[in-house]
């Protein structure tokens, strides 16, 4: 159920697909392999991968979650020297993190937000944002959003430091990851979609 990604890496492009057990990149051209890693955890991967400095970070979807960070400069089977790190802990089942700048944002099923070094796998700060949350975080301008499924809305400074800016509330279910355009948040509820943004159509 993941939609595979496509990476730069050494000047040449790879398509990534995590699917059941196994994280693949291909190369989009001739669809010849390039590397593959055995999670060996998850299957029905529904998250989408990341990347930033080099590394691409997945999460194992159902069963036992775990994110993971991979090497994208492999060949072959690199399962035992091209993953980076991996964590079980308090990463999503359902939406995927977010890369900005060396930095990965994540928020867990049960609603706890991380923000991770994504090469040192440090974690940043960790905070409870109070209900489940199924869609991902979204990046605009210098913030992150987090959208809870009864529908808070927790934005906060992107940043080593956990800064809250604001705690917003809409009515209905979220479930949809947000998108930007033309200055504006589209989100989608389970009743209506809405269009966010000041007048001057920059987002909130």
């Amino acid at each position: 159920f993941s939609t595979p990604l496509l990476v730069r890496a050494d000047g040449k492009t790879q398509l990534i697909a995590p699917g059941a057990h196994w994280v693949v990149a291909y190369d989009p051209r001739t669809g010849n392999e390039i590397w593959r890693v055995n999670h060996g955890r998850g299957f029905s991967i529904g998250t989408c991968p990341s990347f930033t400095r080099g590394l691409t970070v997945i999460g194992t979807g159902c069963m036992r979650a775990d994110m993971l960070a991979i090497a994208v400069d492999g060949r072959g089977d690199v399962t035992e020297d091209h993953v980076r790190w991996r964590t079980p802990r308090q990463v999503p089942v359902m939406s995927s993190p977010v890369a900005v700048g060396a930095e990965l944002y994540w928020v867990s099923d049960r609603g706890v937000a991380s923000c991770v070094d994504a090469k040192k796998k440090e974690n940043c700060w960790q905070e409870r944002l109070g209900e489940d949350h199924l869609a991902s975080p979204l990046f605009a301008e210098g913030r992150i959003y987090f959208f809870g499924q009864q529908g808070a809305a927790t934005v906060v400074r992107a940043g080593r430091a956990f800064e809250p800016l604001a705690t917003n509330r809409i009515e209905g279910t979220v479930i949809a990851t947000p998108a930007v355009t033309d200055g504006r948040i589209l989100l989608r509820t389970d009743t209506h979609l809405y269009a966010i943004g000041t007048p001057a159509g920059s987002a909130p």
